[in-house]
């Protein structure tokens, strides 16, 4: 669905000057964008950020306005707070780790690979701690912070509800934004009630029907972050995808859990450069 690259054509005819003409450096979302050409209105685009690449910009549509509308419109992140940040190598899981961040936050991570949590790391998290053992991770991220009270916001986009309420502090607010891991869970509501605590959604994709005047200042707060310096590409790095040949080799390496951020196929143009 993401994408970035060159305006090639504007509609014949229109009646008003295209936002963004020929030439326009854009990344957005559209169905099909797994191609050279793609069809797409101008209010799914945006400019590319000064000083980032197609790839990075590919990667940025969906993670970085979900990262930041959950933990400031439904969060209200504070500084000075602490966050759980769940798969915090992921796309969505290193866009929350900058936003928590540049909110003045201090971050505590999860993931399942030692690199991982060095990816979580090299991203700003200050603290990184493996979700192995269900036993033992939530006793581990409560001792992380101050006093062992616990965390005061929990970015959640695994389904790990459940047991974060064992870390979670009185007051504290919990954020589901996915159920990467598979199912959906059933959550101890008692939990809920004893600690006070605020279970909310986000569900990014519906502000287009439900909130459309939310979204302009979610971008807004994003490219300021960017623009400071306190947002940057999420794209992996360790292996690159080119040509619509490489897809399924993309997507194997993505769902076998080999990744980190976003994955992006790079796709030849004429001339030799990748977009």
């Amino acid at each position: 669905m993401e994408f970035g690259g060159v305006v090639l054509s504007t509609p014949k005819g229109a009646t008003t000057a295209p936002k963004f003409p020929v030439g326009a450096r854009v990344f957005g979302a559209a169905q099909g964008a797994y191609a050279t050409h793609l069809a797409c209105g101008e209010a799914s685009l945006l400019p590319v950020p000064e000083g980032w690449t197609f790839a990075q910009a590919a990667g940025l549509f969906v993670t970085a306005p979900t990262a930041f509308a959950a933990l400031t419109l439904r969060a209200s992140v504070r500084p000075g707070e602490t966050v759980l940040v769940h798969a915090a190598a992921g796309g969505v899981g290193l866009a929350a780790v900058q936003v928590a961040k540049a909110l003045g936050a201090t971050v505590i991570a999860t993931a399942s690979t030692e690199h991982k949590r060095a990816v979580a790391r090299s991203f700003g998290a200050d603290h990184a701690v493996s979700y192995a053992d269900p036993k033992t991770w939530p006793a581990e991220v409560r001792a992380l912070t101050p006093g062992g009270r616990g965390v005061d916001v929990v970015f959640d986009p695994v389904g790990a509800v459940d047991l974060s309420t064992k870390c979670t502090a009185w007051n504290g607010r919990i954020v589901v934004v996915g159920f990467a891991a598979g199912s959906i869970e059933k959550v101890a509501m008692n939990k809920v009630l004893l600690k006070n605590i605020s279970l909310v959604g986000l569900h990014w994709g519906a502000y287009v029907k439900n909130e459309p005047q939310a979204i302009p200042g979610v971008w807004e707060g994003i490219l300021r972050l960017v623009r400071a310096g306190k947002y940057r590409g999420t794209e992996f790095t360790d292996r690159e995808f080119v040509g619509l040949d490489s897809v399924s080799e993309a997507l194997v390496a993505l769902g076998g859990r080999e990744t980190w951020g976003k994955v992006v196929v790079k796709i030849p143009q004429e001339g030799g450069s990748k977009l």
